[in-house]
């Protein structure tokens, strides 16, 4: 008998057999693959992953052996031997099933499939294909199309999936039966209420909205124009509404819809700033009503690094969120995209459950320029052979499409995309708001002068530091107001519902922010100052101002200034924008906002930049010239990096409910309910400010013995400021001084 896993009991009386756990794991792979029409290339990742158990070295090392067995790279043998042509390419997941997909040539951190192929191997016992019968072939799915530009792009895509069934299968069957036999039952996992359960919810909360103003009629015949698209085949969409148009709840209304129409699964929200996640998914959860808790899922970085942990924590943690088993998933730009170039087994076990969805992506114009072909060449590739229907959602549309006129058309960029709202052009007239003008240069002292002469006013600067200046500036005058992501989440929940208590009893109310503000985030002032930027960021400023329609437009101004002070340059990736904005802000300066400005400035941009820097890395090109043999999904996943400066995230015990979950670490089995709650109290770090913070005991790991330092706490309250959240500039704080309680 040979034993995938075993327990305590030394009969090995209830140990796992090989053969089961092999065609459990085959069963499971083939089911969820059968999503992307794949389902005997999961079956043959199952059967095989583990084939490398039938060895006497092996066996041993489960009664307690202490000798190091590889036992995934012979099924990565078989695999090419059995399948001449495709092998190769099942190879990579056998072999990479626990240390995650390796480069096919090329060195890494992870020694190359080639390697793997070359090192000695104990034999296997014959007995393996007495108990396992692999299927005779393995063909492309019979639905996909490919496309000879990117043939290897697509074959690593198709791998990777293939890949997140097997890990997922392999993952799953073996913690249930350590569950089973360990603590008696198995771990809960995914569900959750259906869809049409989901529907009903939120058309009884969408009919208690009232057509009242003239905004309001205008969101509700929006509503109404979107969800009658639901029936279109899955594909690739649209949604271009003017901030305040309603897309938030009409994007979630159509995907429900639209989910249902075609048997799909799921729907994901992609949202590009970790601050609005939290926000995103309880706007979600309120309109869901009692099922808002059990069907949305928040999956950002918070505790999501690669920070070392203790194994058992960390499996604990995941559990939820690494497969995205729930109906509605709100998780930021960075977790998705990322994912989808991924190669840890972690961050890849969740990719076939994007298979057979809707994926929102919010703000689609915000995908970052250095990685915009990749990116699109994955969105496409959902839409084009995973049955996953992508819309893209904002006022300012990215001109990614792929079309026939070459002075028009992003090549390699998306094809036959449908627009669900109805008529663009005339809603941007209909919801047409502000006037927007250029003010020219402004020094410090004129920006403050601004700030005092409207008691409600909006400034929105492009770094931290000028944001902190400016708001100390104005900070002893009635109403004034900082927001930054130097507070944590739910400190700026809090100073939100203060703003816009002040502005709604008609009080002074200045507010100095980051871009943050900019995202989703409901206010309505009658006058907005915002530092150059980007076209589509001024947009969204506008967006802040006037919201609701009710005053005249030549009364809701928008004032876009440049910073006399080279303090508050922005950073060189934001200053490209702003020059951009400036040309395009030159020939349109009657309606700078129009879609045809908007369209103007995506096709500059993406000009200027040219085709190299918009894949920095070659990464489509690394795939063609790797071939079947070479592909380098290390290397992907090394160079795939939304955020190139990787933050550290410290929580903030800023109320009692914070120091209370803090205090359940200690003795918690299943922290993952405990990390979701912390997440609304952290502040995510600069790399160098968090060394600096922790170099002087500012800050400490809780529990460190049991998670290491996935959990950084503040040590000292007095280094975060009420009105200016965290400093870690130039902390003074020195080890043993804690008032942390």
């Amino acid at each position: 008998m040979f034993y995938a896993h075993s327990t305590s009991i030394p009969d090995k009386s209830n140990w796992q057999t090989l053969e089961s756990h092999l065609r459990m794991v085959g069963y499971m792979a083939a089911k969820r693959a059968s999503r992307f029409g794949a389902p005997e290339w999961g079956l043959t990742a199952g059967l095989l992953h583990d084939i490398g158990k039938y060895t006497s070295p092996f066996q041993r090392r489960l009664e307690g052996s202490p000798e190091r067995v590889d036992h995934s790279t012979a099924g990565a043998h078989i695999a090419i031997e059995k399948y001449p042509q495709l092998g190769h390419l099942l190879a990579y997941l056998i072999a990479g099933h626990h240390a995650g997909l390796a480069n096919g040539r090329d060195c890494g951190e992870r020694t190359p499939l080639k390697g793997r192929l070359e090192a000695d191997l104990p034999p296997l016992e014959p007995v393996w294909q007495q108990e396992i019968t692999l299927p005779g072939e393995l063909r492309p799915p019979d639905s996909f199309e490919w496309q000879k530009r990117r043939f290897h792009f697509q074959l690593s895509f198709f791998a990777r999936m293939v890949f997140s069934c097997l890990v997922d299968a392999d993952f799953i069957d073996t913690e249930h039966f350590y569950a089973l036999h360990e603590k008696g039952f198995p771990n809960a996992r995914g569900g959750g209420p259906g869809l049409g359960v989901l529907r009903d919810a939120l058309n009884g909360y969408l009919a208690a909205f009232k057509a009242n103003s003239d905004v309001n009629r205008r969101r509700g015949e929006i509503l109404t124009h979107v969800r009658t698209q639901a029936e279109k085949p899955p594909g690739r969409f649209t949604l271009t509404v003017p901030t305040g148009g309603g897309k938030t709840l009409a994007s979630l209304a159509f995907a429900l819809d639209h989910a249902i129409t075609h048997g799909m699964d799921r729907v994901i929200y992609v949202i590009p700033f970790t601050s609005i996640v939290e926000q995103n998914a309880a706007v979600f959860r309120h309109a869901l009503g009692e099922y808002g808790d059990a069907a949305v899922l928040e999956h950002h970085s918070a505790f999501d690094s690669d920070v070392p942990r203790n194994r058992d924590s960390r499996d604990k943690l995941r559990r939820d969120s690494e497969n995205w088993d729930v109906p509605i998933i709100v998780t930021t730009a960075v977790q998705f995209f990322e994912s989808l170039f991924a190669a840890k087994t972690s961050r890849c076990r969740k990719l076939h459950n994007i298979a057979n969805s809707v994926v929102i992506l919010d703000e689609a114009q915000t995908m970052p320029l250095p990685l915009l072909r990749p990116s699109v060449a994955a969105l496409d590739e959902l839409a084009l052979n995973y049955r996953t229907s992508v819309v893209l959602c904002t006022a300012t549309q990215p001109a990614l499409a792929e079309t026939d006129d070459p002075e028009r058309s992003f090549v390699g960029g998306l094809r036959d995309l449908h627009e669900l709202a109805p008529n663009p052009q005339q809603l941007y007239r209909q919801l047409e708001r502000v006037t927007v003008r250029h003010v020219g240069t402004l020094e410090d002292e004129a920006l403050r002068n601004e700030l005092l002469a409207i008691e409600q006013v909006l400034c929105i600067v492009n770094t931290r530091r000028h944001a902190r200046a400016l708001f100390e500036a104005i900070a002893e005058q009635p109403g004034a107001y900082h927001l930054t992501t130097s507070m944590c989440a739910l400190h700026r929940r809090q100073v939100l519902a203060e703003i816009r208590q002040q502005l709604k009893d008609g009080q002074p109310c200045r507010v100095v922010s980051t871009s943050l503000i900019e995202a989703g985030v409901d206010v309505d002032f009658p006058r907005v100052l915002r530092a150059e930027a980007g076209l589509d960021s001024i947009a969204q400023a506008a967006g802040r101002c006037n919201r609701e329609g009710k005053r005249h437009i030549a009364d809701s101004e928008v004032l876009v200034f440049a910073m006399a002070n080279d303090d508050w340059a922005p950073p060189p990736e934001l200053e490209q924008f702003a020059q951009v904005s400036r040309e395009v802000l030159r020939s349109h300066r009657d309606d700078p906002l129009s879609l045809d400005a908007i369209e103007a400035y995506f096709r500059l941009l993406y000009w200027q930049q040219g085709d190299k820097a918009l894949d920095r890395h070659d990464l489509l090109g690394l795939c063609e010239k790797g071939r079947l043999e070479g592909l380098p999904f290390e290397t992907l996943e090394q160079k795939f990096r939304m955020i190139e400066n990787t933050q550290r995230a410290v929580i903030i015990p800023f109320d009692q409910q914070a120091r209370d979950a803090i205090k359940q670490l200690s003795h918690a089995e299943s922290i993952g309910g405990i990390a979701r709650e912390l997440q609304p109290y952290t502040v995510q770090v600069p790399r160098q400010g968090f060394d600096a913070l922790e170099r002087v005991g500012a800050i400490a790991a809780a529990e460190p013995d049991k998670f290491g330092e996935q959990f950084m706490v503040l040590m000292n309250m007095d280094l975060y400021d009420e009105m200016l959240g965290l400093n870690w500039s130039e902390p003074t704080f020195r080890a043993g001084e804690s008032n942390i309680w």
